[in-house]
């Protein structure tokens, strides 16, 4: 059985926040994973993560982590109904989605996937106005307020110059903004994104992350986001799911699980460690050598790190050490080392003298 850790830790009264209700995701008892084929019967059963008893609350993002092969997208995938449940149940606001009709379940639940979409001969509005379908009865026909929804779509993911480019010529990038607007559009309770920003540069990776919390809270909604920017996760997430190498997960807002060590421990490996204080990761190396540093606050960090990445042990400056750099306010550095002194205002001058060591 999969445990799930709840940290916790004293905090103000949360009862004025967005509380489970129409958009809230719950999971009872889940078990995920697969059946495997069998001539006949059912199979052999093979659980990927069992007895989940997890929360997303409406009006916060809920971002859900863990190295590959983890099972996050096998959960992300029995959450919204693509892979039946091993064991256990889902529910949105309290109710079973097993209990749900496909229609109605289409206008509580949004999914935006990893897999290739054929758009055939859509137009990026074309295919953010499927999103309105589950609103549009039989006709299918779109009412301006169902215009007015797409195009808000398309605006709130910086994809409206978009909107009538074929969507076969997209970019990844922006066929997943689009993908998202489609999300969007269709105005659910929960949405549920596997990897939203794997093909955004960086700016655009941070603008969609902050947009889906900032939706979250204006709106209510309950969003759930499976994600590898695991710096950016844990700087603008509510609440975390961990799934850690055990198949245990641990959930909390992303402080509780920096200082419990859960995430150190889930991704820390023989050139990698994350450091709680920074909350990113650096690299794991024995120093080669000790150099004293004496450098302004503004240029310490960037020092200590390209120092760092030569395999230095970065000292405060005093006499006894063998080899200094010296910075002063206007970024001048200075190397001093036995008989040599370099000065430049130049990183790539300083780290490839000292590469030399």
């Amino acid at each position: 059985m999969t445990d799930v850790t709840v940290v916790t830790s004293p905090g103000p009264d949360m009862s004025s926040r967005p509380t489970p209700g129409s958009g809230g995701l719950s999971t009872d008892g889940l078990t995920v994973g697969y059946r495997t084929r069998a001539a006949f019967g059912r199979g052999t059963r093979r659980a990927v993560l069992e007895g989940l008893n997890l929360e997303a609350r409406a009006g916060e993002l809920t971002v859900l982590l863990g190295p590959n092969g983890a099972g996050k997208s096998t959960l992300l995938r029995t959450l919204c109904g693509l892979l039946p449940p091993l064991a256990g149940g889902v529910r949105i606001g309290g109710r079973p989605i097993a209990e749900e009709s496909p229609a109605a379940l289409a206008r509580r639940l949004a999914v935006v996937l990893t897999d290739r979409v054929d758009a055939g001969l859509l137009s990026a509005r074309e295919l953010v106005a499927l999103g309105r379908h589950p609103h549009t009865g039989f006709t299918g026909r779109l009412t301006p307020a169902d215009h007015n929804a797409v195009q808000w779509a398309l605006k709130a993911v910086a994809a409206a110059h978009l909107a009538h480019r074929p969507a076969v010529e997209l970019s990844d990038g922006e066929r997943q903004r689009v993908l998202t607007a489609r999300a969007l559009a269709q105005e659910p309770d929960v949405i549920l994104l596997d990897e939203p920003t794997a093909f955004l540069d960086v700016p655009s990776r941070v603008a969609l992350t902050v947009l889906l919390r900032d939706l979250a809270r204006d709106k209510g909604l309950t969003v759930v986001v499976s994600t590898h920017d695991l710096e950016l996760a844990l700087r603008v997430a509510d609440t975390v799911w961990l799934v850690d190498r055990s198949s245990h997960v641990h959930t909390g807002a992303p402080e509780d699980l920096i200082s419990a060590g859960a995430v150190a421990a889930a991704f820390d490996a023989d050139h990698l460690a994350f450091d709680p204080l920074s909350g990113s990761f650096g690299l794991r190396r024995a120093a080669r050598a000790t150099v004293a540093l004496d450098a302004p606050s503004g240029l310490r960090p960037l020092l200590e790190r390209a120092l760092a990445r030569e395999g230095l042990d970065v000292r405060h400056a005093t006499t006894s050490h063998a080899a200094q750099v010296s910075a002063d306010d206007d970024g001048n550095l200075t190397l001093r080392r036995a008989d040599t002194v370099v000065r430049t205002r130049s990183f790539h001058e300083l780290t490839r003298t000292v590469r030399t060591w």
